[in-house]
């Protein structure tokens, strides 16, 4: 996960600084007439899961982002204000949190990155068992206290602790729940990720068939070559009618110079032009491109591409709650993970429920760009509605985007300063 990156985004804090320099003081800064903070003070540290913090020193302004629990976040200054009965704490760029919310420490700050390991995930995942999981807020009574919470075969959790009692293993998920490992079964996430790409080409593609045919002529007859299975990539250097359907010559490293696959085998993302929300062909930010009849996403710098991958949109027909919105819309608000489910939707066939879905970027109201560790089904779609990606993808486009989250923070929002990037779907 990349770590904060100082920029405008810092205007304020920087601002405040500035004053302080020319005054020859040093953080933390408080109003003129009030109390200085004790010279001990060098860290905040919340008190509760994912912190809220405020854009400003108002209870009932707009919200900046969120904080991990255990961070110790930097301590730049203290304001008072409305909604908050200590003092108002400034611990990063527009970002506020109410003394009440928080201790004050002696440390220096310790800001824990969101991390992710080579499968892509910010946490090591379970999904609940055939005869369901039974899940306890006290390890220690788990022999004489009913469960405080039993979930259902197939929902998924997040796991931060594993001990052994007795004998028996047991996980606590984020939540702050113990489940008996037995109860659980390790979620295997998919390893496939897209492609960095170099030059500005866009000729990457991939196997959505299950097995594929490789021929050496422009036209299937006969018998294959060859055969190329799923979310192999391969590089497309021409297409040509034939019967049946266009065919493309392939190549990639380690292949000969002439090798034809149907087209229709393959996930194409081609070259879009930016939207004209954002300048169009004088457009110079980031962007992404959602194909949902490709199935692909392509991540721009201006109008050139530097990477792309396979996403599963929303399965439903165009128009229906389970179909993915076209359109053109910037990221609203990023988190590090968030719960989702649809167990307030009693119509529905089936019920589930994930716990701490990895690196959501939600750009349209509760449409989102997100990983998923439940599913292998990426070239196709497969969601509720949004734009599933491998977590290997998820968690690169989170630290490419704006805003960027900064250390020891679980979300943020954007400001004037740095906007969210744009998603455009089509």
């Amino acid at each position: 996960m990349h770590r904060w990156r100082a920029g405008a985004a810092l205007a304020a804090v920087l601002a405040v600084a500035a004053v302080a320099r020319a005054g020859g003081d040093l953080p933390p800064w408080t109003d003129a007439d009030d109390m200085p903070l004790p010279t001990w003070m060098k860290s905040v540290v919340p008190k509760t899961k994912d912190l809220t913090l405020m854009a400003g020193p108002d209870g009932a302004g707009a919200h900046r982002g969120s904080a991990f629990l255990g961070a110790r976040l930097p301590l730049f200054g203290a304001k008072r204000g409305p909604g908050c009965g200590a003092r108002w704490l400034l611990v990063g760029p527009l970002a506020w949190v109410c003394g009440d919310a928080a201790e004050l420490s002696a440390d220096d700050p310790l800001l824990p990155v969101a991390h992710a390991g080579q499968d892509g995930l910010p946490y090591r995942y379970y999904f609940v068992g055939p005869n369901g999981a039974s899940g306890f807020s006290d390890l220690a009574q788990v022999e004489d206290d009913a469960p405080d919470v039993d979930l259902e075969r197939g929902f998924a959790v997040a796991v931060v602790e594993e001990r052994a009692v007795k004998g028996e293993r047991w996980v606590r998920t984020r939540s702050g729940h113990w489940i008996a490992e037995r109860e659980l079964g390790a979620v295997v996430p998919s390893s496939f990720s897209g492609q960095a790409l170099s030059g500005g080409t866009l000729d990457v593609a991939w196997v959505v068939a299950d097995r594929a045919g490789v021929w050496a002529q422009p036209r299937p007859d006969g018998k294959p070559k060859a055969t190329r299975l799923r979310f192999e990539p391969v590089r497309v250097r021409e297409e040509q009618k034939a019967p049946g359907g266009p065919m493309v010559r392939v190549s990639d490293d380690g292949a000969p110079a002439a090798e034809w696959m149907r087209a229709r085998d393959l996930a194409r993302p081609t070259l879009a032009p930016p939207p004209d929300e954002i300048g169009g062909a004088g457009a110079t930010e980031r962007w992404i491109d959602v194909d949902l009849t490709t199935q692909t996403l392509v991540a721009y710098e201006s109008a050139k591409p530097v990477y792309a991958t396979l996403v599963s949109s929303g399965r439903g027909a165009p128009g229906t709650e389970t179909a993915t919105p076209k359109g053109a819309h910037r990221i609203w608000v990023k988190l590090v993970s968030t719960n989702m489910s649809n167990l307030e939707n009693d119509e529905a066939d089936q019920h589930y429920s994930i716990e701490d879905v990895p690196f959501v970027q939600f750009f349209d109201k509760t449409v989102a760009l997100h990983g998923a560790f439940w599913h292998h089904d990426f070239g196709r779609k497969h969601s509720h509605g949004c734009v599933n990606l491998a977590p290997r993808d998820a968690l690169w486009l989170f630290g490419w985007t704006s805003p960027h989250l900064p250390a020891g923070w679980s979300g943020v929002m954007p400001i004037r300063h740095e906007p969210g990037t744009m998603v455009r779907v089509r």
